[in-house]
């Protein structure tokens, strides 16, 4: 599933880079500052694959100048591989996923930054209630980490600054686990808790 994701994201990150948009200017006061959003991630729900997300995903944010926004994502998917294994033959391979799945609830808190015209680097900070699941669904544990996204990424204004589409592409982090069920902490503890090139496909409507 992620690798079908991935090579969509690039295709739609290539194709957005031929565009030249600005940031918003310091000067302009008329921009929205407001906005909601989600990602095409979720899109993912409906493909058939042997590892569906579950995804629910919203974003609400505030601009508070030209070039500093924050925003609240509101999240929650599921996942049967260690989030740490890297691209390669181990990704989403046999034999290498946890002996059901982990369901995740979390709130994150963004804070983004233009760099130049629409490009941004981006941090979000995210605790998150996890459960621990056979692949039938029935409970095993609970759990808690912390999951932080380091981005850099593109902002594209479309149809007049109504909506928006941020391609990025992530590293992300795990500074912090609770102890996990053994037969997933075995599976686990093989991978780093850093993962290198994660893509973002966020959109939304401003306001």
């Amino acid at each position: 599933m992620q690798k079908k994701i991935l090579c969509f994201a690039l295709i739609l990150m290539i194709a957005s880079s031929l565009q030249v948009l600005g940031q918003y200017s310091k000067q302009d006061s008329s921009y929205k500052k407001h906005f909601i959003g989600s990602t095409l991630f979720m899109l993912a729900n409906v493909i058939p694959d042997n590892n569906p997300p579950g995804m629910f995903y919203l974003n609400l944010g505030y601009r508070i100048t030209g070039k500093d926004v924050i925003s609240l994502e509101f999240k929650t998917w599921k996942y049967g591989w260690p989030i740490g294994i890297p691209y390669g033959k181990s990704f989403e391979a046999e034999g290498e996923g946890f002996p059901g799945y982990i369901r995740e609830y979390g709130v994150s808190l963004n804070y983004q930054r233009y760099i130049w015209k629409g490009l941004f680097a981006q941090v979000d900070v995210m605790p998150a209630f996890q459960k621990f699941a056979h692949e039938n669904g029935n409970k095993i544990d609970d759990g808690f980490q912390i999951f932080n996204t380091y981005s850099i990424g593109y902002h594209i204004k479309l149809f007049n600054d109504r909506f928006f589409f941020d391609p990025s592409i992530a590293i992300t982090h795990r500074p912090y686990q609770s102890t996990m069920p053994e037969s997933f902490k075995q599976v686990d503890d093989r991978w780093s808790r850093f993962f290198f090139g994660q893509p973002g496909l966020h959109f939304g409507y401003n306001f």
